[in-house]
């Protein structure tokens, strides 16, 4: 009798296929703990921004809220002005984190005194499901579709 030396042909194919049908499994959960984990990023982001806007007209009260999203960054070594607050990273002032784009609407007017923040998914599906938005109020809603978040109208995050 021969001593065999490795594997079978069916003992490899066996193996392949347990590991697949494992991957076929594990695959689509990942994915969507991914999914999750840039929505929980890109809510953190609005407060986040939230937050460096009501710092900044605190700081600027003749300007109110800031024209927009850049004027709230600066890159390091940064020195605070009106045109750049450093109250976020650059990265994040520059509107896009976490598979999110952010969109700073302000109104125009000096003091300015009312601003929409938008975090719309950049793949919907795929970096991420709902859009999520807020105003002065502070509040953040979302939109599920990922397409039309409106501070006025739409679902408040709890």
């Amino acid at each position: 009798m021969k001593n065999p030396r490795g594997f079978s042909l069916i003992e490899l194919l066996l193996v392949v296929a347990v590991i697949l049908i494992i991957a076929a499994i594990a695959i689509p959960n990942l994915l969507q703990a991914r999914l999750r984990a840039n929505e929980a990023s890109a809510v953190g982001s609005v407060r986040v921004i939230y937050s460096a806007a009501v710092t900044y007209s605190m700081t600027y009260p003749d300007v109110g809220y800031p024209p927009q999203l850049l004027t709230l960054g600066g890159v390091a070594p940064c020195s605070p002005s009106v045109t750049s607050a450093c109250l976020l990273d650059d990265v994040l002032s520059q509107g896009s984190k976490g598979g999110y784009v952010f969109a700073w609407t302000g109104d125009g007017a000096t003091p300015s005194i009312n601003f929409t923040l938008t975090g719309t998914p950049q793949v919907v599906g795929a970096s991420g499901q709902r859009q999520f938005c807020t105003d002065q109020s502070g509040l953040i809603h979302y939109d599920p579709s990922g397409a039309g978040c409106d501070p006025n109208s739409s679902s408040v995050l709890q």
